[in-house]
């Protein structure tokens, strides 16, 4: 007897079954057809993407994914989920009636490809372009509807020459507080050479000056400019890294190397001119509330006062943002790097200095350059960390309080910072929790000077811990001419302030935590700077004709690294090696000279900062973008002031730097008359994160998820007990599972349907393999009720849907009609699950209306089989461009609700009536009915409450 085979059999009996194999053959012969009839275009209103004007003149939505970077590990089923999601949104938005922009580039320069190109020898352009051929074939096979004419990378020279030249529309501006705006540098120098606008910082005419002096000048109004900073060098990277690049523990993000201060020659962008526009304009922008807040607290804006505080003849000034607790200063703190601190170091101890003062040292410059030796191995984030024990030093100088002319004296401490404020601080210990500790470490004076509103009285040497509140009186705050005494914090800080200000000693001012932007990088892969220096090292903006300044060959790609615990180290770039490329003879419009190029090249968030711009105009040649197409797709109406994409998707990890560097780039360039849209992103969505479970032997080393095995409750690999911790998914932890693998099993639908079915989607969910059979089995169920699977032939009939069949069918419509627009995609597909499930059990041939508003519904979801079974019910045209199915609301109420009576509180009875029936209605129907009678029993009734139609409750007398 021979033996059959049951998967076998059943497709004999089945042959037109929706299985893997047919999934496959459908997704890729309609990928091949939607790429060969352009079905994604996206007409411009003009130029070489111009297209049907009626499609013009229908609503437009721009709608963008973050740029994603091009790895060699290819994508593993986490990384689509977003972009499932926009494609979604897309397609729902075209079925609705608009004209959409949906498309997709690549972020490609960067130190991944770079680092790959040192261990292999392999061009960083070579395998950056292999990683993205990989990527979009990746991406394909999910059937993004993509408009492909307008995809580009960031390594492209036709995309990054307008990077080179949006910076050097920065370099030539300058920002102009009066009219709140950037204007060109040459308006400014216009103003010097005619006099209207004194020259800073000398008496001297605009002609008087050299051309390094003029330079100098304008290097302090430039929005890009080159100076002298503290900077993070990473030795074991050989490069400077942003703020933001360096962790807690002060190592670099990437390799996990120390790093240290260095002062070095770098190129920064001057975002902070942009500090009031960026946080006012949070509040027209439709992003998460999480994500304003972040990016309000890292702009920090703060009000407050500076305040001179004399010192040998000069003065030191802070900032404060308590200025009515000036009477409680006991000593000053600066940052180890404030330049004052070398001025005012005496040769010797003052007499009488603390022991505990001097860190052991015999001289305060013996002490002070100890201490700076030491603060220079902390990143900023570690010193602004609470640290338990405070550290610093006497400087040996004294300073002046102004209001009450008490000689404090002055230390410097790694808790303060250059970069933040004036660099220098009034200490008030007991009303600051940092200062309060360091002058019990250091033995300095602490003075009540606001009034506690605990038990804890008014005398800090028995407290614990400074007192901080706004909710308080000042006391001990007399002096010469003011006095405090008395107020609240706010009449106080109004009062001192004006004080401050008829003295000439201060004045009110606001001040923020935002730095500006440090824009060089040690690399080789990233935008060359179109600036060179001419023999007195003046900085000269490249012209326009010259860009794009390419990229140039060099022999090694990797910057000189270091011993990583060198901290006495220089950086030294790649480009730098290229002694033909740097040293060149250039006429920048006077003559042949000789030029030094700029040897750093830009960070990787330069190329990101403005690809939304050419998403609208990719292959305009002569100007950034053409200005219609940009107001068109981008420019500001009704509801959006400041313009923007009408919806951006990506993950949070992006939401301070990326963000603000993208909005600042967008602020210049509208400053400048180039574009219509102050903002890039209108409203922004951020996607949960697809997570897996890592599993661990006894060692803590990652095994193969794949392999393992779960018996009794435990989980069991090569025989060894493993543990299983829900975490990231990734290559390096062995649970990575790649979109293609799904694809191959179940087809690219099943794969979307999955990931919009596992939760909301801005929430993290689990990956599991072994539930993603649920949504192929949807899909299946769906072409069953639309195909013979013996015969391949249409099953629909043309008689008219029943009731009960109408209500189902109009009641999904409205709800996944919601869903969509609202970006609920999982609730969509219970809902279309619901009406599929309905047309299973009823059983008999579907009606062709609801067997054709299915598969619209379904066709943003599941666009391949959509537009399979579209094709079979006899439709020539895409499905893609169809009018999404509108309810009926006749059949989107119920009939009847259920209302359920109470009689204290206790239910009687159950009603059905209709949804919209009165109160008054309701109640009649609900006394006079048998049940509620009968449970009367004849009792009186106090009172009824009606809550129509769900609810009536009787409390008898």
């Amino acid at each position: 007897m021979s033996e059959t085979n049951p998967a076998a059999a059943s497709e004999v009996a089945a042959p037109h079954r929706y299985t893997a194999a047919m999934a496959a053959e459908i997704e890729a012969r309609w990928q091949d057809f939607w790429d060969a009839e352009g079905t994604y275009a996206a007409p411009n209103p003009k130029g070489d993407l111009a297209g049907d004007a009626e499609l013009v003149a229908k609503p437009k939505k721009f709608i963008m994914d973050m740029f994603p970077y091009p790895s060699g590990a290819g994508l593993h089923v986490g990384h689509p989920l977003g972009y499932i999601a926009t494609d979604v949104f897309a397609r729902f938005q075209r079925m609705t009636g608009h004209n959409v922009l949906h498309t997709l580039g690549f972020d490609a320069f960067g130190l991944p490809a770079e680092q790959y190109a040192v261990q292999t020898g392999t061009h960083p352009r070579v395998s950056t372009e292999a990683n993205i051929e990989n990527m979009k074939a990746q991406l394909r096979r999910l059937g993004l509807g993509h408009d492909k004419r307008r995809s580009f990378a960031t390594i492209d020279p036709d995309y990054y020459k307008w990077t080179q030249w949006i910076f050097l529309q920065i370099f030539n501006s300058w920002y102009d507080d009066e009219a709140g705006k950037a204007r060109p540098i040459a308006e400014l120098i216009a103003g010097f050479e005619s006099g209207e606008r004194p020259v800073p910082g000398t008496t001297r005419a605009w002609s008087e000056l050299s051309a390094a002096e003029r330079a100098d000048v304008l290097g302090e109004y430039r929005l890009a400019y080159a100076s002298d900073a503290p900077v993070n060098w990473c030795p074991g990277l050989g490069t400077v890294l942003a703020n933001e690049e360096v962790t807690a523990d002060g190592r670099s993000e990437r390799g996990n190397y120390p790093v240290f201060k260095a002062k070095l020659r770098q190129w920064n962008m001057r975002i902070t001119a942009y500090a009031d526009r960026l946080l006012e304009d949070l509040e027209e922008l439709d992003w998460p509330e999480a994500i304003k807040l972040q990016q309000r607290n890292w702009i920090g804006r703060s009000e407050g006062a500076r305040v001179d505080f004399p010192i040998d003849g000069e003065k030191i000034t802070v900032f404060t943002t308590r200025p009515d607790t000036l009477f409680g200063a006991t000593y000053m703190v600066l940052a180890p790097e404030h330049p004052l601190v070398d001025k005012f170091t005496p040769a010797a101890w003052p007499e009488g200095t603390h022991d505990v003062w001097t860190g052991g040292h015999a001289t305060p410059a013996e002490a002070v350059a100890a201490y700076r030796a030491q603060a220079a191995a902390k990143s900023d984030v570690e010193r602004q960390a609470e640290a338990k024990d405070k550290t610093g030093v006497f400087t040996g100088a004294f300073a002046t309080n102004p209001v009450n002319g008490e000689r404090i004296p002055v230390f410097i401490a790694d808790y303060v910072l250059m970069g933040y404020g004036t660099g220098a601080i009034m200490a008030v210990p007991a009303h600051d929790t940092r200062d309060f500790a360091f002058a019990r470490a250091f033995e300095l004076p602490i003075r009540c000077v606001v009034e506690p509103n605990d038990d804890r009285g008014t005398d800090p040497s028995t407290w614990d811990d400074a007192f901080a509140s706004y909710d308080a009186k000042i006391i001990n705050s007399a002096g010469d001419g003011v006095s405090l005494d008395g107020l609240g914090v706010t009449e106080a800080k109004a009062r001192i302030t004006e004080w401050l200000e008829s003295h000439g000693i201060g004045e009110g001012t606001v001040n923020f935590r935002l730095r500006d932007w440090l824009f060089s990088r040690q690399r080789y892969w990233g935008e060359p700077f179109p600036i060179v220096y001419d023999e007195d090292g003046i900085a000269h903006a490249l012209p326009e004709s010259m860009l794009p300044l390419e990229l140039p060959e060099v022999e090694d790609y990797s910057p000189r690294t270091f011993d990583p615990d060198d901290a006495d180290t220089q950086p030294e770039t790649p480009l730098s090696r290229n002694e033909e490329w740097v040293n060149v003879t250039l006429d920048l419009g006077d003559g042949p000279k000789k030029y030094r190029r700029e040897t750093n090249t830009m960070p990787n968030w330069a190329g990101s900062c403005w690809y939304e711009f050419r998403y609208l105009d990719p292959h305009n040649g002569e100007r950034l973008v053409d200005p219609e197409i940009e107001q068109y797709w981008m420019g500001p109406r009704e509801g959006r002031p400041h313009g923007g994409v009408d919806l951006y998707v990506g993950g949070a990890e992006h939401a301070v730097l990326h963000l603000l560097y993208a909005r600042f780039w967008s602020k210049v360039l509208y400053d400048l008359g180039h574009v219509s849209s102050a903002e890039p992103f209108h409203k922004l969505f951020n996607q949960g994160m697809i997570q897996a479970y890592v599993y661990r032997d006894s060692r803590g080393i990652a095994v193969p998820a794949a392999e393992v095995e779960e018996r009794d409750g435990a989980y069991w690999y090569q025989g060894e007990k493993v543990t299983r911790l829900l975490g990231k998914m990734g290559k390096s932890l062995k649970n990575a599972v790649t979109p293609d693998e799904i694809c191959a099993e179940y087809g690219a639908d099943t794969l979307r349907l999955y990931e919009m079915a596992m939760g909301p989607l801005d929430v993290s969910r689990p990956w599991d393999t072994r539930a993603v059979v649920g949504q192929f089995r949807l899909l299946q169920r769906l072409w069953r009720n639309i195909v013979d699977e013996a015969t391949g032939e249409v099953t629909v009939t043309d008689a008219e849907p029943d009731e009960d069949t109408l209500r189902a069918l109009h009641k999904a419509i409205d709800g996944v009609r919601g869903d969509l627009e609202g970006m609920r995609f999982n609730t969509a597909i219970a809902k279309v699950t619901e009406l599929n499930n309905h047309l299973t059990k009823a059983g008999g041939p579907v009606p062709r209306p609801v067997a054709e508003a299915l598969v619209l519904m379904v066709a943003p979801l599941a666009p391949h089989i959509a537009e399979e079974l579209w094709r079979k019910l006899g439709h020539t045209d895409s499905v893609v461009h169809q009018d999404f199915p509108v309810a009926d609301p006749a059949y989107v109420v119920d009939e009847t609700v259920t209302c359920v009576v109470q009689i204290k509180g206790k239910v009687k009875a159950r009603l059905e009536v209709p949804p919209a029936i009165s109160e008054e209605e309701l109640e009649k129907v609900a006394l006079a009915d048998e049940k509620v009678v009968a449970a009367l029993g004849g009792a009186g009734i106090r009172k009824v409450i009606v809550r129509a139609p769900k609810l009536v409750n009787i409390v008898p007398a």
